[in-house]
């Protein structure tokens, strides 16, 4: 028996992982193309990680093992091996329980802090509200020439003090059960957009563009908001090939395919290859398994 289902990343928010449990093992993936097996238990401990590929090539080779697993001695593992090859991304999102820091004027919804698929998780996060911008040497947003020259922080960093600043002093959070209605207004992009600064505004604006690819992976999204997103990737062609996988939805196909021409050229050509950060150990994107719960 397979449980699937999917967990957005927090703090901070950084993509939407997939997840397939049994009851002795589980796998995740952020991008659908590499899986990180692991034990399931108190601290989820790493037995491996596999793409995609390796488990076609598997099948086309009996007795193959996987980073010195010997699944043949295991056959839920080697079940679980078998089920991710033919398994169809994305999973439905279960993670109904959000924990969002709030506006000091009026306490509505600010920025996501966390969300969790049960009660008897909440417990495990903490309850300081205090929000994450993805750190700039993850998501790195290019700055003005002026920027530049005046050696401004990262804009990640400058988004992360607005959210506080408006937050207060004495911030404040609360929990949400998404499936009831609410009358509250819930920023689709985990992060409010509207700002009294016009220059604050459009330092948010830059931020939620450059987050777009993974942004992308979130369900639920509006056909408005989801092509806003994806004209927003326009840059960004080799981050879209990563995480195409797992959009639950694509609105415009056609400048989608383009971004990943783009990306099959430039990857041949080596422009923006294996040293480029979205390659690096964001790896299958996952945070070390003892310090996540789901």
């Amino acid at each position: 028996m397979f449980r699937k289902f999917a967990q957005r990343l927090t703090p901070p928010y950084s993509g939407q992982v997939q997840i397939v449990e049994t009851d002795t093992y589980r796998a995740l993936t952020l991008d659908g193309k590499t899986w990180e097996v692991q034990y399931l238990n108190r601290i989820h401990v790493r037995i491996c990680t596999i793409t995609t590929s390796d488990l076609k090539a598997r099948l086309r080779k009996t007795g193959n093992n996987i980073n010195n697993i010997d699944e043949a001695s295991d056959p839920k593992l080697e079940a679980l091996f078998d089920f991710l090859v033919e398994v169809e991304l994305p999973f439905p999102s279960t993670d109904y329980y959000e924990y969002w820091l709030l506006d000091k004027l009026d306490n509505t919804p600010l920025a996501l802090l966390y969300a969790c698929p049960s009660v008897e998780h909440m417990e495990k996060f903490p309850t300081h509200a205090e929000w994450a911008s993805l750190p700039d040497a993850i998501m790195k947003i290019q700055k003005s020439d002026d920027e530049l020259a005046a050696k401004v922080p990262p804009i990640n960093y400058q988004l992360e003090s607005l959210v506080s600043e408006r937050a207060g002093i004495n911030k404040k959070a609360r929990w949400y059960d998404r499936r009831e209605p609410h009358s509250e207004f819930f920023p689709p992009f985990v992060v409010r957009e509207d700002w009294l600064d016009p220059d604050h505004e459009a330092l948010c604006k830059r931020y939620i563009d450059r987050q777009a690819p993974r942004l992308l992976m979130l369900q639920g999204l509006s056909e408005s908001n989801r092509a806003r997103l994806e004209a927003s990737c326009e840059p960004y062609a080799m981050e879209v090939a990563r995480f195409h996988k797992v959009y639950p939805v694509i609105q415009d196909e056609a400048r989608i395919n383009a971004l990943l021409v783009e990306a099959r050229l430039r990857e041949a050509s080596n422009v923006g290859g294996k040293s480029t950060p979205f390659n690096q150990r964001d790896a299958s994107g996952l945070p070390e398994p003892s310090q996540r719960e789901f």
